[in-house]
């Protein structure tokens, strides 16, 4: 009986996993696209986004970071993932 709610709880994580990965794989795409057709339509990028380079080039990883936070409103590592991109 136990191997059989540990093979369930197995299959559930597993579903639930594949389910995250594949979703994460569309938002990348939905963000490509996104910044394909901004290119395509000079649409101008935002200053935060410039002030958040600069802080880049100068060492400033950190601050970046924490700027990209209270500006966007993102968790830790969406803000990591986010300065990461840039």
């Amino acid at each position: 009986m136990d191997i059989f709610i540990v093979a369930i709880f197995l299959s559930v994580l597993f579903y639930f996993v594949v389910r995250v990965h594949s979703l994460e794989k569309r938002v990348k795409r939905m963000e490509s696209t996104l910044r394909q057709a901004a290119e395509q339509i000079n649409l101008p990028v935002p200053s935060i986004d410039e002030e958040l380079k600069q802080l880049i080039r100068e060492g400033k990883d950190v601050q970046a970071i924490k700027r990209a936070r209270k500006e966007y409103g993102l968790t830790l590592v969406e803000a990591k993932e986010y300065v990461d991109r840039l």
